[in-house]
Formats: C-alpha cells, structure tokens, sequence
C-alpha cells in the first residue's frame, strides 16, 4: 500500500507524527510505502508544540518526501498510483482549498488529484469551534467521499493519558484506509 501523509499547519502536529510513528511498523515489513509532504505552516507549529521534534525527524518517518512547493512532483498526477491520502492536521485553509478546488501546492493539488480520481482521502480537521463556512466546506467534501475525522475522543476506551487521545484518533484513520492490526486503542465490546 502506498500512502501520501500531508501535515499541515495547525494545532495538533502530533496527529501527523503518532501517524507517521505507527505506520514504521507496516513500512519495515514493507506493507506500506509512505509518502509525505510537510507544509511549511506545519514546520512553524512544530517549533511551537514539540520544540524537541525536529523537522528532520519526522522527515526519516517517510520513504519519500515531497517539497509542498513542487506541483511536479509525482503525487500532482492522476497517473501516479496512491491508494490513500491522509491530511493530518487538516488547517482550515487547506480544507477551504480543496473544497473549493484551489490546488496552489502539492498538498491541495494532491487531494483535487484524489477527489477527481475518486481514490481514498482522510481529512483530520483540527479546529473548534467550527463556523458554518467549516462546517459547509467539510459537507461539501463528504458529499464527494472524503472522509472527515476530527480528532474527537471516545471515551468508552477510558483514556489515562493525552497519548490515549491521540492514538484513538490515529487508530481510527487506520481503521478508514485498511490498516486495522493494530492496538492504539480498546476496541468496543459490550460483552
């Protein structure tokens, strides 16, 4: 499976890492090929939330890594094969953008790509509250597949610790793409 992971500049990059960490274990044994492009709002907000995460870090999480400014580069084009895109944290401009066909980087151009190819793309909307243009544009997306996950908690699986939080998200984008051996969270079972 090969995976294009797009990190974008808002609050909760580390969606995207925990994404990018639990995804190594399907790419050593190479189930999964990751592809990844890093915004560069994504590289501010890393600065503020994990001073201690380096942008070179999460760049050796991935096989490959895009420039966001390259609209050459492979995943810009229908005829190259990803089976699934996941935008972790998704800004709201960046949802803005792609529900309104504005593809003025590679990570907007990449989701139109996987819209008008109908193929499989996650957006985890990091946001709140949402205002109505939010919510129409995340409507607007849904109604043409795209799968909207907004990192909220379930609290049935009875979370200790933020990491619980984090990983129910990050469990529940696999879950979406296939990727469902994993153990980030309890799962329900009223028995």
């Amino acid at each position: 499976m090969r995976l294009l992971v797009a990190i974008t500049g808002s609050s909760g990059i580390i969606y995207g890492i925990r994404l990018l960490e639990t995804l190594q274990s399907y790419r050593k044994d190479r189930t999964v090929e990751i592809h990844l492009i890093i915004s560069n709002g994504a590289k501010k907000v890393l600065t503020y939330e994990h001073p201690d995460i380096s942008h070179d870090f999460i760049k050796q999480l991935a096989d490959i890594v895009y420039d966001e400014q390259d609209l050459a580069a492979a995943p810009a084009s229908g005829s190259y094969l990803i089976d699934a895109m996941i935008i972790v944290p998704c800004s709201m401009k960046t949802l803005a953008a792609i529900a309104h066909g504005y593809a003025s980087n590679l990570i907007t151009r990449a989701a139109d790509v996987f819209i008008k190819q109908k193929r499989t793309l996650l957006l985890v909307p990091r946001e709140s509250p949402f205002s109505v243009i939010h919510l129409e544009n995340m409507l607007k997306l849904a109604k043409l597949g795209v799968h909207i996950v907004p990192p909220i908690p379930a609290f049935y699986t009875q979370p200790k610790t933020v990491d619980d939080i984090v990983n129910f998200t990050v469990g529940r984008v696999l879950d979406l793409i296939g990727l469902t051996t994993h153990n980030l969270f309890k799962r329900w079972d009223k028995g």
